[in-house]
């Protein structure tokens, strides 16, 4: 629906309802804006319940008491640490999944963010940085937790919400005040809230022949440069958002050395780094010379899917360098032991009933 059939359906019920001219005005002023950017109309928490399918009741209390909406949990970091995972209960999550697909993604990003948006990606982020003098790369530290409700809020002000619904909206997309880990919300959010940085270092880079990518909270340049004049301007930028950079993960690399770029070497080709490709090299020279069932045993692995998973990594390796004959041959064989498995699995089947 456009504006000016929208605008004569909501003249036509607000007049059945007796509102006056002037309130009718200042919804369709209200509603012009927000249709401009594409987004839904939103004049209260009633009117939001009736979109998402939540009564107001359940709106109120989850932006309320957000604690109670959420299940904790870890996962284990590449370095062995943990990290805390803030997973929204699932009707919050629907809630959240609505907000993100209605009006989220209608929002434009910046073109050099590569995570969390459609049709770009890991792929998208390295190959601007392949063959180049130096790669230096920044992590961002505490990247979700450092976004706050304030400026999530802003994101909804600015698209033309009432401040009060822009406030439920943030409040339904965060967790003590701060953008949780595990909502699916969060991280276009953090892409919308780094928007205005990204364009600012991409000035600078712009100006000095510096290539720049933003690969979630991995910052990546690349080229011929001044590092520190570099580190100092970007530090300046992330620190208006009260950002700031983990100087323990900061890394300059020359051609002499291996450049990474999110994990990823891009030195000549790009492709997954060595270890990872020799943790798989061995898993298969096991499963080649014993079986997949006796090298599981050996290695003690009870993972009810790992021949699943080992071909998703094997997949990934081939993502990024497609052309890896090893590689190819290893998904080959690991294919045909699926085949296989499933053969067998049908034959038992029958003698089970």
């Amino acid at each position: 629906m456009d504006f000016t059939h929208y605008k004569d359906a909501f003249i036509q019920e607000a007049s059945k309802n007796s509102f006056s001219e002037h309130n009718i005005q200042r919804c369709l002023d209200y509603a012009s804006v927000l249709f401009s950017h594409d987004v839904p109309v939103i004049y209260n928490i009633t009117h939001l319940s009736t979109l998402v399918g939540y009564n107001k009741k359940y709106l109120k209390k989850a932006s309320l008491y957000p604690k109670y909406f959420y299940r904790d949990f870890e996962i284990a970091k590449k370095n062995g640490s943990k990290r805390p995972i803030s997973e929204p209960l699932p009707s919050l999550k629907e809630i959240q999944i609505w907000i993100l697909r209605n009006i989220l993604y209608k929002i434009p990003v910046s073109p050099f963010a590569k995570a969390y948006k459609p049709n770009s990606g890991l792929i998208e982020n390295l190959k601007f940085h392949k063959k180049q003098p130096k790669v230096f790369t920044l992590d961002l530290e505490n990247f979700f937790p450092s976004i706050s409700a304030k400026s999530i809020e802003k994101v909804f002000l600015e698209l033309g919400y009432s401040r009060m619904i822009s406030r439920l909206l943030a409040k339904l997309c965060t967790r003590d005040k701060t953008l949780p880990q595990g909502a699916p919300t969060s991280p276009s959010l953090s892409n919308l809230i780094f928007k205005d940085a990204d364009v600012l270092i991409a000035d600078f880079c712009k100006e000095r022949k510096i290539r720049y990518t933003r690969y979630a909270d991995d910052l990546s340049f690349s080229g011929d440069f001044d590092e520190k004049e570099l580190l100092e301007k970007v530090k300046a930028i992330v620190e208006n958002l009260d950002l700031h950079i983990n100087t323990a993960k900061t890394k300059l690399m020359t051609p002499n050395m291996r450049q990474t770029v999110t994990g990823i070497v891009v030195n000549e080709k790009t492709q997954v780094t060595f270890h990872k490709r020799n943790e798989l090299r061995q898993a298969m020279y096991y499963i080649n010379k014993f079986g997949i069932d006796e090298h599981r045993e050996y290695k003690e692995i009870d993972q009810r899917n790992y021949l699943e998973h080992l071909l998703g990594k094997i997949n990934f390796v081939l993502q990024i360098n497609p052309r890896d004959l090893e590689f190819i041959g290893y998904k080959a064989i690991l294919i045909d032991l699926k085949k296989k498995q499933e053969l067998k699995k049908k034959k038992i089947e029958p003698l089970l009933m």
